[in-house]
């Protein structure tokens, strides 16, 4: 195990050289420079973040109106999910402790029953983003939309549920009278983007024409995030009946491009660009690590039990893992405190 800091040394122990002068041993110190190196780097994301997000203010989207779902729950759980998340890292960290601490004390049995929970905890929160990024990418059901005075909002409230699409006129696959009941969100959303719905009348993938059935929008608002004519970043249209007519009029218009949905390096339905370029770098950036992490632990944990570090003597390599898994959960904190909270 490592050497004691506390111990007492003369000068000619201490600067003589052949031993550490911290009374540590190698590979800590190094994944101490390494930690150091790389909280650097996180630590320029974050301020560069922080930079960029002041230049547009107005226009940047709240934390809680962006990550809003629960896995099977649906919308409207404004950062629950994302505090589990943090809480199952968290926790993870007090497993590593107590893996450490059994390792201390050269308890091979309590070593290999932390370091699983460890990893569990660890892949959890690697699914956890996996689905975070997938809704992130998807985005919502109203997107954000251009108004006809070139303003953008993103929309708030429930939307009402497509019931079917009943075909007026023929296309290659379809006959008139025929009622469409599968995959209408993903050919509502395209026919969107292309500009192919008009008046209430969508125009499918293969040319056929058909009537919407759809359930009505309940307690929308619009959030403008670009200046238009009329309305300016900050403006919040909170009367349903206004808000539903200037979403309707403008993706009923026939125009292609009105509506953005979801995100990707290029545009994203929450704001400005680099938000989204800003979310997949950080939380990416920090997810490729827990990820490195898991895979680590997996490692040690299989060395704990072919009992190769009790061979040696002693767990240190548990003890050096642990420092890893702290730092990414302690970098965890301030990504979610600057990203999602503030």
């Amino acid at each position: 195990m490592a050497g004691d800091t506390s111990k007492q040394m003369d000068a000619s122990t201490l600067w003589g050289g052949k031993i550490s002068p911290f009374s540590t041993s190698y590979g800590k110190l190094m994944m101490w420079f390494f930690l150091v190196s790389d909280a650097l780097t996180f630590g320029g994301l974050l301020i560069a973040y922080g930079f960029t997000r002041h230049d547009a203010q107005d226009a940047w989207p709240i934390g809680e109106e962006t990550f809003n779902s629960m896995p099977f729950l649906g919308h409207g759980y404004p950062l629950l999910y994302v505090a589990l998340m943090t809480f199952i890292l968290i926790i993870s960290s007090v497993t590593m402790v107590l893996a450490v601490e059994a390792g201390h004390r050269m308890d091979k049995k309590g070593v290999v029953k932390w370091m699983i929970a460890t990893i569990i905890g660890g892949f959890f929160f690697v699914g956890s983003q996996a689905w975070e990024w997938s809704h992130f990418i998807h985005g919502s059901e109203f997107g954000k939309v251009e108004l006809a005075d070139g303003s953008q909002a993103i929309v708030r409230g429930h939307f009402g549920e497509i019931k079917n699409f009943t075909v007026t006129e023929a296309g290659y696959h379809h006959k008139k009278g025929d009622v469409i009941k599968k995959d209408l969100m993903h050919e509502f959303q395209h026919a969107v983007v292309a500009g192919k719905i008009y008046n209430g009348t969508i125009t499918l993938h293969d040319g056929s024409k058909a009537k919407i059935t759809k359930e009505a929008d309940e307690h929308m608002e619009l959030i403008i995030k670009k200046d238009g004519l009329k309305h300016k970043v900050g403006d919040k249209i909170t009367n349903h009946k206004k808000a539903r007519k200037l979403y309707y009029d403008a993706i009923y218009s026939g125009e292609a491009h009105t509506v953005i949905y979801g995100a990707n390096l290029e545009e994203n339905e929450y704001g400005p660009q680099q938000y989204g370029q800003f979310f997949f770098f950080i939380t990416g950036f920090h997810g490729f690590h827990v990820f490195s992490g898991v895979m680590i632990n997996i490692i040690v944990l299989l060395g704990a039990i072919s009992g190769k570090y009790h061979k040696r003597g002693h767990y240190e390599m548990v003890e050096k893992t642990g420092l890893y898994w702290h730092f990414v959960d302690l970098v965890w904190v301030f990504v979610f405190t600057f990203f999602y909270l503030v």
